[in-house]
C-alpha cells in the first residue's frame, strides 16, 4: 500500500527514513510549491484491494495525525497550515508568558508595598510602647550590654520619671470624673469604627460583648453580632476576638431557635436574651449548650410597631445590661407609651421591679441603662445630638440633661453599654462602632 500526503508548504528539501521500510520526502513539484511524501510498506498486503475507505485507511487516518504533529514539532512549530515560529501558537505562548512576567512583577510590587506597610506599623508601635516596659527592662538595650553595665548605673538613665504638662481644666474635668465605680453620666466620647457591615443585611442590627461571662467556651473577648435585616432572622455569629471580629472571620455562627425581633437583644453571663419576632416573649438562649434556657412573656408590653423608638424597626422592647443586671425598656397601654423599666431576674426572666417614666417611648431614638439610671439619646440621624434625659431608679426621679453625642454615619439603631469595657457599643447604619464614656462621682441625690 502506497499513501502520499501533500502539505502547503515553502522550504528546503526535508528526507526522513526508518528502518528502510517508511519515508518522509520534501520537495517542490513541477508548480514550485512544496510537498511532503511519506511512503511506508505494508507489510500485510502485496497489493491495494477495494477502495481506499474502510477500516485499514481509519487506523492510517489516525496514524497520519499524529504524524503531522510530530512533522510539526521537527519543523519548530511549521505546521499543517504553514504557520512558522512567528505563528498563532507561538503568540499565544509568548503573550501567555509575557502576562506571566507582568503578574510576577505586580505581585514583587505588592510585597515590597506590604513590607514598607508592615515596617511602619512596626515603628509606630515601637513609639507608642508605654515609657514604663522601656524603663523597667533597660529597651533597646541587649542583653550582655545590660549584665555588663555597672551597678552603679542601675539603669538610671531610664529610670527617670517623665514629667507631663496637663491643663489646670482637664485637672478640674477628671477631679469630677469616676473612673472606677457607679456615677451619673458626665461625657460621651468620639466614635470608634471597628467593622462595617458588608451586605444589605448588616444595615443595622446588634454587636456585643458579654460584660460577665460565665465558665463556658467564650470569654469577655469574643465578639457577638446578629444581622437584623430581614423576616426570619436567626443567625448568630461569633469572633474570637477584636481582631478577627475587624477582619470578618467568624469562628462560630449559631442558628437560633426562635426568630429576632429589631436590635433590643443583649448579652449577660453566658446567654444572649432578645425578643422573639411578632411577639412580647422574652427568651434566654444558653450559649455555652446552645439552647433555650428561660421563655416569658413581658406583661403587657407593646410589640411589634406599637410602641417603638423613634427611627421605628419594631423596637418596642429594648433589653439592657449594666453593673445592677438585667433591664428592659419598653411601654405599655396603660402607660399610653411613656417609657417603662423594669428589672428582670437574668435566669428565670420575672419582673423583679417597674418605673413607670415620663419619657415617651417614640420621641427618643434609643436608651441604654448605666449604673441604674437611665439615658436616652435625641435623635438617631442628626451627626451631633444629645444624651437629653436621665431617669434615675434609686430616686424615681427624672429630668433633662444634654450630654453631646455624635451619629458620625446618620442612623444609629443600636446603643447598648457594656460595664466591663465602660463603653457604648452602637450599630449606626452598617457601621460597628463604639464610645468611651466618663461618669462623675457617685450621688443619688434627686434633682
Amino acid at each position: 500500500m502506497w499513501l502520499q500526503v501533500t502539505l502547503g508548504l515553502s522550504y528546503l528539501v526535508l528526507s526522513f527514513q526508518s528502518q528502510d521500510s517508511a519515508s518522509l520526502r520534501r520537495s517542490n513539484d513541477h508548480t514550485g510549491r512544496c510537498q511532503y511524501t511519506f511512503t511506508v510498506d505494508n507489510p500485510a498486503e502485496a497489493s491495494c484491494s477495494g477502495t481506499s475507505e474502510g477500516p485499514d485507511m481509519e487506523v492510517v487516518k489516525s496514524r497520519l495525525t499524529l504524524l503531522e504533529a510530530l512533522v510539526s514539532r521537527l519543523l519548530g512549530g511549521k505546521g499543517a497550515g504553514g504557520e512558522g515560529p512567528g505563528g498563532g501558537g507561538d503568540k499565544t505562548i509568548q503573550e501567555a508568558y509575557s502576562q506571566a512576567m507582568r503578574d510576577k512583577s505586580q505581585l514583587q510590587g505588592d510585597k515590597e508595598q506590604l513590607n514598607r506597610q508592615v515596617q511602619e506599623l512596626q515603628r509606630r508601635v515601637d513609639e507608642l510602647r508605654p515609657c514604663h516596659q522601656h524603663q523597667a527592662t533597660g529597651a533597646g538595650l541587649p542583653l550582655h550590654e545590660l549584665n555588663q553595665r555597672p551597678a552603679s548605673d542601675s539603669l538610671y538613665q531610664e529610670m527617670k520619671a517623665e514629667v507631663t504638662e496637663v491643663p489646670a481644666s482637664r485637672l478640674i474635668q477628671d477631679a469630677g470624673q469616676n473612673h472606677t465605680g457607679c456615677g451619673e453620666l458626665v461625657s460621651v466620647g468620639e466614635p470608634v469604627l471597628h467593622r462595617k457591615a458588608d451586605s444589605i443585611t448588616g444595615k443595622y442590627g446588634v454587636w456585643l460583648q458579654d460584660p460577665e461571662p460565665m465558665a463556658s467556651p467564650y470569654g469577655n473577648k469574643t465578639v457577638w453580632r446578629i444581622d437584623t435585616v430581614g423576616t426570619d432572622v436567626r443567625q448568630l455569629f461569633a469572633y474570637e476576638d477584636m481582631e478577627q471580629f475587624a477582619k470578618g472571620f467568624p469562628m462560630k455562627v449559631m442558628v437560633l431557635p426562635e426568630p429576632v425581633e429589631s436590635t433590643g437583644a443583649t448579652l449577660y453571663r453566658g446567654s444572649l436574651y432578645y425578643q422573639r419576632r411578632r411577639s412580647r416573649t422574652l427568651l434566654r438562649y444558653d450559649l455555652a449548650y446552645e439552647s433555650l434556657a428561660a421563655r416569658l412573656d413581658l406583661p403587657h408590653a407593646g410589640f411589634h410597631g406599637q410602641h417603638p423608638y423613634s427611627w421605628g424597626g419594631y423596637t418596642d422592647i429594648d433589653l439592657a445590661v449594666d453593673e445592677q443586671g438585667l433591664w428592659a425598656i419598653y411601654s405599655t397601654s396603660k402607660a399610653k407609651g411613656a417609657i417603662v423599666v423594669s428589672q428582670l431576674d437574668p435566669e428565670s426572666l420575672e419582673v423583679k421591679r417597674s418605673w413607670e417614666t415620663n419619657i415617651r417611648k417614640n420621641t427618643v431614638a434609643n436608651s441604654f441603662m448605666i449604673c441604674g439610671r437611665l439615658y436616652t439619646v435625641a435623635s438617631y440621624t442628626a451627626p451631633d445630638t444629645t444624651v437629653n434625659h436621665v431617669f434615675d431608679t434609686a430616686t424615681g426621679q427624672g429630668r433633662v440633661m444634654a450630654v453631646p453625642f455624635k451619629n458620625h454615619y446618620r442612623y444609629n439603631s443600636m446603643v447598648d453599654y457594656n460595664h466591663a469595657q465602660r463603653k457604648l457599643y452602637a450599630w449606626d447604619n452598617f457601621h460597628m462602632i463604639t464610645y468611651d464614656v466618663s461618669l462623675g462621682r457617685p450621688s443619688r441625690s434627686s434633682q
